[in-house]
């Protein structure tokens, strides 16, 4: 199966638990990541939020191009550095990667980034410009996800059949040809189209 030419970007979020009595801190640190990141290559965007104003969670939001450049600014000296000066008052509580499947909906904490903050093409601001954006219900995200399988693996079951001798293989090798030919069409062509028709749906009320 040829190698998909078009890269995926990945996205992280993570979230730190931080010494409320150093909040300035706390603030012109996170500031400094995310300064830091811009600088990398195949950076699409950062930004940070926090929970509430009387919370000591917080929570940051970075986008790379791929693996690999996520993984250049992840391995770098430069947020070592970074990471090592924070280690007084910032402690992470957990970090996940966005992409395939939980990558077709936000991440549950995911930050939209206002125009002005790293990332964006407008002036910088004082500080991160935020809303929440809440992942959709699992229901709507398993109907989406049955409404592009259904169809695909109809189209699928019913063009295979014509393949000669195909219904005399064994179940386990025609369910496993399936599988290798439809996870990469759901992937990158069924699955990304039905999210964008669905997003206004998806969205709604979240």
């Amino acid at each position: 199966m040829p190698d998909d030419p078009q890269p995926h970007p990945i996205t992280v979020a993570i979230e730190r638990r931080i010494d409320p009595t150093r909040t300035a801190e706390a603030t012109s640190w996170m500031q400094a990541g995310t300064d830091l990141a811009a600088g990398f290559t195949g950076f699409l965007g950062s930004g940070w939020v926090r929970a509430g104003e009387g919370s000591d969670l917080w929570y940051m939001l970075y986008r790379f191009r791929d693996i690999p450049t996520l993984e250049a600014w992840e391995q770098s000296s430069p947020r070592a550095w970074w990471l090592d000066s924070g280690r007084a008052f910032a402690s992470e509580v957990r970090s996940e990667r966005r992409t395939g499947i939980e990558g077709w909906f936000d991440a549950p904490f995911a930050t939209h980034v206002e125009a002005g903050t790293a990332g964006s093409a407008g002036p910088p601001a004082t500080g991160p410009i935020q809303r929440p954006v809440i992942a959709p219900p699992r229901w709507k995200q398993a109907i989406t996800i049955w409404l592009g399988f259904f169809p695909t693996n109809l189209l699928a079951s019913w063009a295979l059949g014509f393949l000669p001798g195909f219904t005399d293989w064994p179940l386990v090798l025609r369910i496993l040809l399936a599988t290798i030919l439809l996870t990469p069409v759901m992937t990158y062509l069924v699955l990304p189209w039905v999210t964008r028709m669905l997003r206004p749906w998806l969205q709604r009320g979240a």
